[in-house]
């Protein structure tokens, strides 16, 4: 049986290795675990559809190590662009900017626009460095299900799928911020925010001196679909404790076994351990996990989103 020290390394050296041999490494950054393939390689970006069941449709972002790496990745650099880049990378914010030259159409589904962004996890952020290129990295995780902020998570969700021969689970610990990162749409005016994260939507637009609209239209990026973030039990939401718990002790009385989960006085580590939350969940078999949502503040808009996902079943 494989075991986690087959795939789970802290080498960069040995990671660097598999992505220029084509490989998958499932890296750690600042949000979740991504699932990276050199983004110029259309055999190993297969591989990422492949293992994580995801629809080829459904687009990837691009991973680069600085704002000097964009080049062929994006086909222009708007004035908005640059400042958001200023400001904000590395770090949690992804751009929906218009493809350049080195994008296929596997990565976009055949979009005109790309998603790119520089991560600030320094094990990730060496390796791009040292890489040179683009990697393509959506979360290592099934597709759907609840994304890792652990290497303990990838291994448990895609090990026996990845090749001990050629893939690696670059482990940097537990991720810091742990959701997704931000993705603003610079290629309509004004900005539409098309997934919350740790950045807001306030902050892009002080950063920005312009307004920044909700999503509208087709989905065009990761995290746009109505379910997602799921975990087996059932995702139940409430606006208040008094609420959660009388919904959990109804359920317990009737056999149900149940838990209610209120991180609302510490939201950054809600949003750390949202996922982790999730896949407990799970391990102790609860029929239904009760969950008093955060109000809509701050990195809170995030946690809203992935909980009403969570929540929703396709």
């Amino acid at each position: 049986m494989r075991s986690p020290a087959d795939l789970i390394t802290t080498d960069v050296d040995r990671a660097l290795e598999r992505l220029r041999d084509g490989g998958l490494v499932a890296i750690p950054t600042e949000t979740v675990y991504g699932l990276a393939a050199d983004a110029e390689d259309p055999a190993a970006v297969a591989r990422i559809f492949e293992i994580k069941g995801r629809p080829t449709h459904h687009p990837l972002i691009v991973h680069v190590a600085d704002l000097d790496h964009l080049d062929g990745w994006v086909d222009s650099l708007t004035d908005d662009a640059a400042t958001l880049a200023g400001a904000c990378w590395p770090g949690p914010l992804t751009m929906l900017l218009p493809r350049g030259r080195r994008v296929a159409d596997a990565i976009t589904g055949g979009r005109p626009t790309v998603g790119v962004r520089v991560p600030s996890h320094p094990l990730t952020l060496d390796l791009l460095r040292r890489f040179g290129g683009g990697v393509a990295a959506p979360s290592a995780n099934r597709f759907g299900k609840v994304s890792p902020t652990r290497a303990e998570h990838v291994f448990a969700d895609i090990g026996t799928l990845l090749d001990p021969t050629r893939d690696v689970i670059l482990d940097g610990g537990s991720c810091p911020v742990g959701v997704e990162s931000t993705i603003v749409d610079l290629t309509v005016a004004p900005p539409q925010m098309l997934r919350s994260g740790a950045i807001t939507a306030d902050e892009i637009s002080r950063i920005l001196d312009s307004p920044v609209h909700g999503a509208s239209g087709p989905s065009r990026t990761s995290g746009m679909l109505v379910s997602h973030y799921a975990p087996e039990c059932q995702v139940v939401l409430f606006d208040n404790a008094f609420d959660a718990n009388h919904e959990a002790s109804l359920r317990g009385d009737h056999g149900q076994h149940v838990h209610v989960l209120d991180r609302t006085d510490d939201l950054v580590t809600a949003a750390r351990e949202l996922y982790n939350d999730l896949r407990a969940a799970d391990r102790a078999a609860l029929d239904a996990l009760i969950v008093v949502m955060p109000p809509a503040s701050g990195i809170g808009h995030a946690l809203r989103d992935r909980l009403m996902k969570a929540a929703t079943r396709s």
